[in-house]
């Protein structure tokens, strides 16, 4: 039973946090103007679930997570670094570093969770159309074997893992590349 709560608790806070942007006052909107922090909207989600965790099961007795005094947060540099939400792709104008919603930047700590290798970048250029999955397995992570496969041209940037890769100029929201496995592995601040 607390694995479904769980689930649901992690469905609203992606539904809320990592979704695309919606119409203003639905669940989910960025509004500009009002910057939000992700690790306070977090923090108060969970707290809202801790409370009705306790309205429905009165003999429980102890509370899963100790409370910390209001404004007792840890800065995220102590909670191992920033996740891009959502993570975004990008040629070699757009901005490197964490990505949200409002903030397209292409991340640059990808890892791949199929192959598990580190996503390696080469700015100004784009993989040949010969490139395939036998060449990357074969040269994968040495960069200079990996150019021989890479064309010179200006803007865009290529990606590549063990077994994927991409080229793009623009802005590229993962979500809208399903055959990419790939994640954010964390910005250190």
């Amino acid at each position: 039973m607390e694995d479904e709560d769980l689930d649901q608790l992690l469905d609203e806070v992606e539904q809320r946090f990592c979704r695309p942007e919606t119409a203003p006052g639905q669940p989910g909107s960025l509004k500009p103007e009002q910057p939000m922090s992700i690790v306070d909207d977090i923090d108060a989600l969970l707290e809202e679930f801790l409370e009705e965790d306790s309205d429905d099961s009165p003999q429980r007795k102890t509370q899963p997570f100790p409370k910390g005094t209001p404004g007792e947060k840890k800065p995220s540099s102590q909670s191992g670094g920033r996740k891009c939400c959502p993570v975004f792709l990008g040629g070699s104008s757009v901005t490197s570093g964490v990505g949200t919603a409002t903030s397209k930047r292409s991340c640059d700590q990808l890892r791949c969770t199929s192959c598990d290798f580190r996503v390696l970048t080469f700015d100004d250029c784009e993989w040949d159309s010969s490139c395939d999955y036998l060449f990357l397995r074969n040269n994968m992570p040495d960069r200079q074997k990996l150019r021989a496969k890479l064309k010179k041209r200006r803007g865009l940037r290529a990606f590549a893992c063990q077994c994927s890769w991409f080229s793009t100029s623009e802005p590229t929201d993962l979500r809208d590349q399903p055959q990419l496995r790939w994640v954010c592995g964390k910005h250190q601040d």
